[in-house]
């Protein structure tokens, strides 16, 4: 039960957008330019990065949100998505890995981001643009999920749910939920 009265049965963020539309509004706005506005990170890299950070914050709605549609946006390669989440050795290239090693310093503390960490990036084809939209994902989703968990907000259970957030997410981008009385 959320901590504040936000809409029933309506789960993680979109409740708190929901129940104050002025300040969900620029934050749908920024996941939005952040994980589907042109980069040269694919919409699928930065959901990753995303679920990455969520998965080392242990907020369990966004990453399984947004591993759904980074799963969704893989396509045929979905599983790296658990690869990623379970610490496994993935199919990624290295300068995936090299970001989201950067992704996992920023989440730790953002002055935790080594010289070496992106020399590393670089070394392997990470550009400066690259290295600050990791960075800004990851720093984003570390607030994103004080947020969510911080309200306590509805976490569903069933995998399905996130199945659906994932394809809305994917297809639809970030759009604020309409408002309902609360």
């Amino acid at each position: 039960m959320a901590h504040i009265n936000v809409p029933e049965g309506v789960p993680g963020i979109r409740s708190l957008v929901m129940f104050r539309p002025e300040t969900g509004k620029p934050l749908y706005d920024l996941a939005q330019v952040l994980l589907r506005a042109e980069s040269p990170l694919t919409s699928a890299e930065r959901e990753l990065i995303a679920t990455h950070v969520s998965s080392l914050n242990n907020c369990m709605f966004c990453m399984s949100s947004h591993a759904a549609a980074a799963r969704e946006l893989y396509g045929e390669q979905k599983e790296v998505v658990d690869c990623v989440i379970h610490n496994k050795d993935t199919s990624l290239s290295d300068k995936m890995k090299s970001l989201l090693k950067i992704a996992g310093r920023v989440q730790q503390n953002g002055k935790a981001v080594t010289p070496e960490d992106i020399a590393e990036a670089r070394k392997h084809g990470a550009t400066d643009r690259d290295i600050h939209d990791t960075v800004l994902i990851a720093a984003a989703f570390c607030m994103f999920n004080r947020y969510v968990d911080g309200l306590a907000s509805l976490t569903p259970t069933d995998p399905k749910a996130y199945e659906e957030m994932g394809k809305r997410m994917a297809t639809l981008g970030y759009v604020v939920p309409q408002k309902t009385s609360h």
